[in-house]
């Protein structure tokens, strides 16, 4: 099952790409900043946060799925 292996390194690299897409300058991004305020994502910001949370759910299916057929 080396495909699942394929899928799994592509999707991560995929998925840390798409995170590291969204940090914003002045540390209000990856890092954290001192500001708590609660702003609403339009736009190409929201798309790339639903395909990150898309993205990252395909990761954990296709991890399951290894760890299933590999320990069988």
């Amino acid at each position: 099952m080396i495909y699942l292996n394929i899928a799994q390194i592509l999707v991560s690299v995929v998925l840390v790409l798409i995170i590291l897409s969204q940090v914003k300058e002045g540390g209000s991004g990856l890092f954290g900043s001192a500001q708590s305020t609660v702003r609403t994502r339009r736009g190409l910001e929201k798309t790339l946060f639903q395909f990150t949370i898309a993205l990252s759910v395909v990761f954990i299916l296709v991890s399951a799925l290894s760890v299933m057929l590999y320990s069988g």
